[in-house]
C-alpha cells in the first residue's frame, strides 16, 4: 500500500510540474524532458512513471479536474440556495489566483486537445459534467426535488452554464477588480432570476 500511495503522491507532483511548465511557457513546452527538469527529476525517472507525453497531459487535465471536484463537494452547506450556486460557480471561475491558473492551465490542455486526440473525450467529459451541474443548480434554485431536471431548470441551467463560460473568458482577459466584481454581480442577478423564477 505505502508504494501505491508513493507512486500516487509522485504522479501528482509529476502533474503540478506539469502546470507550472503550462503557466510558464505554454502547452507546447511541456515534455517528459521539461516536466522532469521542472520537477526536478531524471528524465528516465518520469518516465518510469508516465511513458508518454500523452499519458502525462492526460493524467494532468484528470487531476485538475479531480482537484477542482474535490474542493467544490468540500463547500460549506448555506442557508440560502443562492449563495451555495454563486459559490459553487466562483469556484470554477478565474475569481482567485488559485482558479485563474486553473483556467489557463484548462484552456492551454483544450486547445491541445487538438494534437492529442486522447484529451477531446476528457474535454467533452469535462463540459458535460459543468452542463449537468449547472441544471441540477438551477433545479436546486428552483426548489425541484426530482432528479429529472424540468424543462424550466433545463432551460435556466443551459443559461447559467453560458453566462459562467462567457464571463469566464472575459477575465482571462480583463480580470481588475471592477471587473470581477461586475462578473459576480452578473451572476447574482441571474442567479436571483432563477430562484424567483424569471430566469
Amino acid at each position: 500500500m505505502p508504494s501505491r500511495i508513493d507512486r500516487e503522491g509522485r504522479k501528482a507532483e509529476l502533474a503540478e510540474a506539469a502546470w507550472r511548465v503550462i503557466l510558464r511557457s505554454g502547452v507546447s513546452a511541456v515534455s517528459v524532458r521539461t516536466v522532469a527538469e521542472e520537477a526536478g527529476l531524471a528524465v528516465g525517472s518520469l518516465r518510469h512513471v508516465f511513458p508518454t507525453r500523452t499519458e502525462l497531459l492526460m493524467f494532468s487535465a484528470k487531476l485538475m479536474m479531480e482537484r477542482v471536484l474535490n474542493r467544490i463537494a468540500q463547500l460549506p452547506p448555506t442557508e440560502s440556495p443562492e449563495d451555495y450556486v454563486l459559490a459553487v460557480i466562483k469556484n470554477l471561475m478565474p475569481f482567485t489566483e488559485q482558479t485563474r491558473a486553473e483556467m489557463d492551465v484548462n484552456v492551454a490542455l483544450i486547445a491541445e486537445a487538438t494534437a492529442v486526440p486522447e484529451l477531446k473525450a476528457l474535454r467533452d467529459s469535462a463540459h458535460q459534467q459543468l452542463a449537468d451541474a449547472c441544471v441540477r443548480l438551477a433545479g436546486l434554485l428552483r426548489g425541484e426535488d426530482s432528479e429529472t431536471p424540468s424543462e424550466g431548470a433545463t432551460r435556466s441551467g443551459q443559461r447559467l452554464h453560458a453566462l459562467a463560460d462567457g464571463l469566464a473568458l472575459h477575465l482571462m482577459h480583463q480580470a481588475g477588480q471592477k471587473d470581477l466584481d461586475r462578473a459576480a454581480e452578473l451572476l447574482e442577478d441571474e442567479i436571483r432570476g432563477i430562484a424567483a423564477g424569471r430566469a
